[in-house]
């Protein structure tokens, strides 16, 4: 194969294939997700990774419209999904007869967006959603249940006080900002972005909207309260006469007491007035969820509250909230920061290695063994050196050996080494089983 044709191997910019062993730890996460999505009572979807356009299109900013993947198949008009929200309201729609509600509901899997690949972005990722649905209401407990659902799943990923989970609702600035300008939605895209750019240059970019220097300045003072001691209190004063506003404060406010009585630490949260989402189909609660001292990563789990989604796609009612996370992100980010020592990354826990070819059968009737007991092994019989084959085990880091000679296939046992410790035993069928169980 020649220097072109390997080029042409390459995977695209901003598409990542894992190494064997960073997936085992990828899948890892993955799965412990999935099980706190599940403690908490959500059910699994999956919904189609093609869709028409026209369903996809129905509500998202230019911006995000600019970074879909659609083409035309036939005379079909189509896109990949740019996250998980947007198909889940529609199958909500199409399957009201079969859901009950209120519907919890999670979905894990791959979202695409042609956006412009950087470090933590992708154009292909993983997103791992959780949904909170019913008809006509839903209580300001299910807001608290799902930020108190981000809190318990990166717990359970051992990420203690590593991360902090910010808090808004896009009613308190869309009321403050209706008596400044009518290009609300260009102003929130801006101030979406300050995580990610600095104040000079989102003042300048607020100027091009040809917005006062002073009104530039009242927007970034009331962002700025979120700094400051009792912020519902301020807010309240803030949104005297002020409607809009005045129901964005009291649906924060009873957010914040729900995840008080869910017992939530207040060292894991706290409001910030700058927190608005990029999708248009927010309308009330949002949240995003950064690293403690190392915000430029990005956001690792977002959401919020989205009461005329499924309006879209039919006339009834269906309020939601939900999060999802980035779960390539993520993964990178837990890599560069050496958060991913914690997790075991191995998927075979006994590595059967015979000293010679004589040894083959005995070494598959214990496999055999192994495997009814549900214990992860596999036999390694390439290398005819027991130095190149315990170099191997170090290599896939198996935590166990099981070593196969003449001795013990004679004496009907087996040599067990641990290969953290470098301990030996030499242990019946029975005994090596329960040990490795």
């Amino acid at each position: 194969m020649n220097m072109a044709q390997n080029k042409n191997l390459k995977s695209l910019s901003g598409i990542v294939s894992l190494s064997p062993s960073d997936q085992i730890l990828f899948n890892k996460i993955k799965n412990k997700i999935k099980e706190t999505y599940e403690l908490f009572g959500f059910e699994p979807t999956d919904t189609p990774i093609i869709e028409r356009s026209s369903i996809l299109l129905a509500k998202i900013s230019p911006d995000t419209e600019k970074e879909i993947y659609r083409f035309q198949k036939g005379n079909n008009d189509l896109a990949l999904r740019f996250d998980l929200t947007v198909p889940f309201a529609k199958y909500v729609v199409s399957s009201k007869n079969d859901i009950n509600f209120p519907f919890r509901r999670y979905e894990i899997g791959k979202s695409f967006r042609g956006e412009r690949p950087q470090k933590g972005r992708f154009r292909e990722f993983y997103q791992c959603d959780a949904d909170i649905i019913s008809k006509n209401e839903l209580s300001f407990l299910n807001d608290a249940e799902v930020i108190n659902l981000i809190y318990k799943t990166f717990i359970n990923i051992d990420l203690k006080e590593k991360f902090i989970i910010k808090i808004n609702n896009r009613k308190i600035l869309l009321g403050f900002l209706k008596n400044i300008t009518e290009k609300t939605s260009d102003v929130l895209l801006i101030i979406d972005k300050l995580n990610k750019i600095s104040k000079k240059d989102a003042k300048d970019e607020l100027k091009k909207l040809n917005i006062k220097t002073t009104d530039i300045d009242k927007i970034f003072n009331f962002i700025d309260l979120s700094k400051s001691n009792n912020i519902i209190e301020n807010l309240r004063t803030f949104s005297v006469n002020n409607s809009l506003m005045q129901d964005g404060v009291e649906e924060l406010s009873t957010v914040i007491s729900y995840l008080k009585d869910l017992k939530l630490p207040e060292n894991y949260y706290k409001i910030d007035l700058s927190i608005v989402r990029g999708l248009d189909y927010y309308t009330g609660t949002v949240f995003e969820t950064f690293f403690l001292n190392n915000e430029k990563i990005g956001s690792i789990a977002s959401g919020g509250r989205y009461e005329d989604l499924c309006s879209l796609y039919g006339k009834e009612k269906y309020p939601g909230v939900g999060m999802s996370i980035g779960l390539n992100r993520l993964f990178s980010a837990l890599k560069d920061l050496n958060l991913l020592e914690k997790i075991k990354y191995t998927i075979p826990k006994v590595l059967i290695l015979p000293m010679d070819k004589s040894k083959i059968s005995y070494s598959l009737n214990l496999l055999s063994k192994l495997r009814e007991e549900g214990i992860n092994t596999f036999v390694f019989e390439n290398e005819k050196n027991l130095k190149n084959k315990l170099e191997y085990a170090n290599k896939i880091k198996v935590p166990y050996i099981v070593i196969i000679g003449e001795n013990e296939e004679n004496n009907n046992n087996y040599t067990l080494k641990n290969m953290d410790t470098g301990e030996q035993f030499v242990l019946s069928l029975d005994k090596l089983i329960k040990k490795l169980l």
